[in-house]
């Protein structure tokens, strides 16, 4: 027998520090309509010093849980996204699970950038829908502004900090995941990706003055393989579920740029009412930025139950994926 997969509570967290344009006009060559222009980005939640990834996934854990009504003994695996974990060993989903005190949960991370989020629900998914688990708790947690160099303001004025969660568990016939798909394609590595510090080429104090453990992009390159990418695997999941472009209640993106949102939407024949955004106040979270989106939507009352969404994310590795929710 099997299932339906859905999300059952959402949460999300931010840091109280807030980077703005103004505030990077002072440290790089930019400017306020460079950024904005460029990226539709006005400001970026910013971590201090003292703060780290599994901090923001606990707290948007502790509210997802809250949310569902679901006792964190009862979860089963917890899944963290996350391109910037805690360190090396352990994964930060066991850091996680020790904090919401998920006892008899798995905790293991998921490394693939800004489409994380999706592939920890696509992976869950089945396992509730064929009764392996029950419940799962999937976060999608950054702090990727330790990892931006402040001397690039290619990628600088990009990235932010956060973390977004989900409980999913059973859920009606017709009602949650509809359908999911995750994709990758390693041939376009060098179009975002930070060289050092893994086995290949260490941490040396060549890396370190080379600058090898920040972000690098190809944006204009990255540009036009994202949006072709989101925009096939969204039709085709929309196709699988049974349902057109025009049934859909709300599309949200990976927030990676407003530019790519904005074509991807073009693409997809999606009205601006109907594609989500918060970039211009949260910069690209990469993992976290589809869960607190989404989570925003439910806040604000955009997304009802009953309510068809589309969420389609793409990110460095590359990595791509999209899933459609009857809510």
């Amino acid at each position: 027998m099997t299932q339906n997969a859905g999300i059952l509570g959402m949460g999300h967290a931010y840091p109280s520090g807030v980077l703005t344009n103004a505030d990077l006009e002072k440290i790089v060559d930019t400017n306020d309509e460079w950024i904005t222009t460029r990226t539709g980005i006005k400001q970026r939640r910013k971590a201090a010093d003292n703060e780290y990834t599994s901090q923001f996934a606990v707290a948007a854990g502790k509210q997802a849980l809250e949310r569902a009504g679901i006792d964190p003994k009862d979860i089963d695996i917890i899944v963290c996204a996350t391109t910037t974990p805690d360190q090396i060993l352990p994964s930060t989903g066991c850091l996680i699970q020790r904090e919401l005190g998920c006892e008899n949960a798995a905790g293991m991370d998921v490394f693939a950038a800004c489409s994380g989020f999706l592939y920890g629900i696509t992976m869950v998914e089945s396992m509730i829908r064929t009764g392996q688990i029950r419940y799962a708790l999937v976060i999608g947690a950054e702090v990727l502004t330790k990892y931006v160099d402040y001397t690039d303001r290619s990628t600088c004025v990009i990235f932010g900090d956060g973390a977004g969660a989900a409980v999913l568990g059973a859920v009606p016939e017709g009602k949650g995941i509809l359908a999911t798909k995750i994709r990758s394609d390693g041939r376009y590595e060098e179009q975002l990706f930070a060289p050092g510090g893994g086995t290949k080429l260490g941490t040396t104090h060549e890396t370190i003055d080379n600058r090898l453990h920040y972000f690098k992009m190809k944006g204009n390159e990255l540009f036009k393989v994202a949006v072709r990418s989101m925009a096939e695997i969204s039709t085709e999941m929309l196709e699988k579920a049974g349902y057109s472009v025009e049934d859909v209640t709300m599309v949200v993106p990976h927030q990676a740029n407003q530019r790519i949102t904005d074509a991807v939407a073009s693409r997809l024949g999606v009205p601006e009412e109907k594609m989500y955004s918060n970039i211009a106040q949260t910069g690209n979270t990469s993992s976290a930025s589809i869960p607190i989106a989404l989570d925003e939507c439910l806040e604000a009352g955009k997304i009802k139950e009953g309510d068809l969404v589309l969420l389609t994310a793409f990110g460095g590795g590359v990595t791509w994926g999209a899933t459609v929710i009857r809510f």
